[in-house]
């Protein structure tokens, strides 16, 4: 116990408060009470001062003297303090007393000597409550205006660091509140534990023990996991107090409130609202030297730290305290170290939870509430759903819909997710429906990864035939077979809704958009179908070969035929508006972004058209072999060719600008998104490239690499999936080029089983299966990584 917290202080003091206990009326002195009572107690009428006044210089000098005497003896000096309020002091003065009343002072002093920690901390308490008592009277004619703000808006939010408490009257809220404030609770827990699955479990459990150590100390760890006052929390303000009538038989209610004490010069703020410093800073600091244990007193934080109760004091602290007390400076420094390096990991561990968290401050509840939303934009959405179980301001900012947003549109997510209407826990806040649908896109991907693998729907149909192509949008499944027919299928309950017939030859190439599919033949002809009633709306004459490939935009398709030509068709008029012609080969594949054509052929060229026109633009030049698949974006062509190399085009000038080599054999499938290409080649392997700098960024090889010709091929911000002639479908990390796991893998793999086409959405991957030699059957496999956001 630091003995300067238990002097009395100085002559000055004691002149105020005999001015003060003046103005008091007189009661009925309460003797012999030795209960702690710190509220409840009776003042007594005050006794003379034992000195004279005196001039201003032998006033000075007198207390110089009586500082000189209190360092002296300690003891002496505080009960001489409080003579001037002898009427408050719960604990019997020495000065001024008769022989017998000598003998039970000295009783008195012999049973403080013995006290154990817990009594201590109670005398720590009502000196604490003295000196504040008399700082808010010094400043109370100065605060006026403020005070009269503090009662227009009593309660708020608290600073980080002190530990929230219930009052009597949170106590009585409607017990509906309380358990919607716990299911918050409880789910933000939840959200920030997922976004922790991936981390080492062994930092994990180190930090838990830290958090349980640190909440069992009454202090707070440099975890961001604390806790703030209630709004409706009564605490006292630094210019009014609050209306002390609770008695003496609730002890436990004013230990409450001296805990919740935000110190002389930090008051508490309401929700949405900042603490007004003082000029001076959030720590006062007085004229005359303190303590570290009157610095935490000044911020409410000197009943906080666990006092050690289990033991008795051991025997000469009280002496080897004030030894300390009596050296200089630099000996206690010196006192200091040689003790750190005598103490154990422990003793030291314990000493900086009673440190550190005097050094912290919440300056995001200082700034205002632009500026803080900024500092927290560059937070990761992970580390921002910790800082939401900082405090309740803090979860507030966190939860802010705009901040949410912003971080959804950094990974894609375009839709905010609107799931029920969520009972209202405090006024002011609620939740953020973007906030929803990054959680909801973070489990949906850690499903992807590792979640467990259900058995998925099967869709049995089109016989022994080959899916030679596959459509997948919303819950719906296109598939077309060169069994002439095209099926619809749900994909939530995998049934097949209706078969598309009317093709006399095999479909080889097939568009969907909304409730429009779109097919071609090898009978040379295209058909318009409503996917709702399975109805041919348009039958698109004109080719006279097979039509090999198509691209859909908006109103308008753009079909490839062996003919060596290229149509844009009016899906809603069925009319045939333009025929490009120019190729002298079979056309095997086409892109159309609205305003231009691109098309691949067995010519070895690819070419530029303007539709509207019908003229070809640029016709470029490079493949040594025939032209297999295709890349647009507007501004980039991208070509893939038998003769191994991919190529990366301008479309405005025509002109080659990489030249992309690494492949073996022919590239079967390639897919370009902002810059990213990933190709699948039938040497087995799959590659990233960026077309702006024309390098191989991943490789997807390795153990887990196909044994076979790569067949199809997508891929996300996250992800890519690819399927092969082996009969696997593998997942491997797009930024890394990691294998991650096989999502499908058939038994007859190997052996004649193969994987054709595959679709994926954000939630299900669709996988047309079957084998050539009949050991596999042919059918549509769909797996599900969707999840339930109750």
């Amino acid at each position: 116990m630091n003995q300067e917290l238990l002097s009395g202080g100085s002559g000055s003091r004691a002149a105020q408060q005999q001015q003060q206990q003046q103005q008091r009326p007189p009661a009925q002195p309460e003797p012999h009470s030795h209960h702690v009572n710190l509220e409840g107690h009776q003042p007594r009428e005050p006794r003379p001062r034992r000195r004279r006044e005196r001039g201003g210089g032998e006033e000075e000098q007198e207390e110089e003297d009586e500082e000189e005497e209190e360092r002296e003896h300690p003891l002496e000096g505080e009960e001489g303090e409080e003579e001037g309020e002898e009427a408050e002091e719960p604990w019997p003065s020495r000065r001024n007393q008769s022989p017998g009343e000598n003998e039970g002072a000295e009783e008195g002093r012999r049973r403080r000597e013995e006290m154990n920690g817990e009594e201590k901390g109670a005398q720590w308490m009502w000196e604490q409550e003295q000196r504040q008592r008399r700082n808010r009277r010094r400043r109370n004619d100065e605060e006026e205006e403020e005070e009269e703000e503090e009662n227009n808006n009593s309660g708020g939010e608290g600073h980080v660091g002190v530990p929230h408490l219930r009052t009597e009257e949170e106590s009585g809220r409607p017990e509906e509140e309380e358990d919607g404030e716990r299911e918050v609770e409880e789910e933000m827990d939840q959200e920030s534990d997922e976004f922790e699955q991936s981390e080492d479990s062994g930092k994990e459990d180190e930090e838990e023990e830290e958090d349980e150590e640190g909440a069992g100390d009454g202090l707070h760890s440099p975890s961001l996991r604390t806790n703030v006052l209630d709004p409706n929390d009564n605490t006292d303000h630094p210019s009014g107090r609050q209306n002390q009538s609770s008695s003496s038989s609730h002890p436990t209610h004013l230990q409450m409130k001296r805990k919740l004490d935000h110190g002389p010069e930090v008051r508490p703020f309401p929700s949405g609202k900042k603490p007004c410093p003082s000029p001076t800073g959030l720590v006062p600091y007085p004229s005359t030297p303190t303590t570290f244990g009157d610095l935490r007193a000044a911020n409410g934080q000197g009943q906080q730290r666990r006092r050690i109760t289990s033991i008795q004091p051991p025997t000469g602290l009280q002496e080897w305290l004030r030894t300390f007390q009596s050296w200089s400076g630099p000996e206690k420094l010196l006192a200091l170290d040689e003790l750190i390096d005598s103490c154990e990991p422990t003793q030291v561990k314990h000493m900086m939870q009673v440190i550190e968290p005097q050094f912290q401050r919440d300056f995001i509840s200082l700034l205002p509430k632009e500026l803080a939303l900024y500092v927290l934009s560059f937070l990761e959405p992970k580390d921002l759903l910790q800082a939401a179980q900082t405090c309740r301001y803090w979860r507030i900012l966190a939860e802010d819909n705009l901040l949410w947003r912003e971080k959804c549109r950094e990974e894609g997510i375009d839709e905010p997710l609107h799931g029920k209407r969520r009972k209202v826990v405090k006024p002011g806040f609620s939740h953020s429906p973007w906030k929803s649908a990054y959680i909801r896109q973070h489990r949906i991907d850690t499903n992807w990864r590792r979640g467990d693998l259900k058995s998925p729907k099967v869709l049995k149909g089109h016989d022994d035939h080959v899916i030679t192509c596959l459509q997948f949008c919303g819950n719906r499944i296109v598939s077309g077979s060169d069994d002439n027919t095209l099926k619809v299928w749900s994909a939530v309950t995998g049934k097949c809704l209706r078969t598309l017939v009317g093709h006399t030859g095999g479909v080889w190439s097939s568009q969907m958009r909304d409730n429009i599919i779109i097919s071609g033949s090898t009978d040379r002809t295209l058909k318009v179908w409503n996917a709702e009633t399975g109805d041919c709306i348009h039958t698109l004459y004109g080719h006279t070969s097979t039509v090999r490939c198509m691209h859909l935009h908006e109103k308008r398709v753009v079909s490839g035929s062996r003919d060596a030509t290229l149509r844009v068709w009016d899906i809603e008029t069925g009319q045939c508006l333009h025929v490009l012609m120019g190729h002298v080969a079979a056309v095997r594949c086409v892109q159309y972004d609205g305003r231009r054509v691109v098309s691949g052929a067995y010519d070895f060229m690819v070419k530029v058209w303007d539709p509207e026109t019908e003229t070809c633009l640029h016709t470029l030049q490079g493949h040594t072999n025939r032209v297999y698949s295709l890349q647009f974006d507007g501004i980039h062509v991208v070509s893939g060719s038998l003769d191994t190399s991919i190529r990366v085009w301008d479309v405005e000038t025509g002109n080659c600008i990489h030249t992309l080599t690494g492949h073996q054999s022919l590239t079967s499938g390639m897919e370009l998104k902002d810059n990213i290409l990933v190709s699948g080649n039938a040497d087995s392997t799959v590659k990233i490239w960026d077309i702006k700098t024309g390098q191989c960024l991943q490789t997807l090889q390795g153990p887990h690499k196909h044994q076979s010709a790569v067949t199809c091929l997508q891929f996300n911000k996250n992800f890519v999936i690819t399927s092969s002639d082996d009969g696997t479908v593998k997942l491997w990390d797009l930024r890394t080029g990691e294998f991650i796991r096989n999502l499908v893998t058939l038994e007859s793999g190997g052996s004649g089983g193969v994987v054709w086409r595959i679709r994926a959405s954000n939630t299900k991957l669709v996988c047309a299966v079957g084998s050539r030699n009949g050991t596999e059957e042919t059918k549509l496999l769909v797996l599900d990584f969707d999840v339930d956001m109750k």
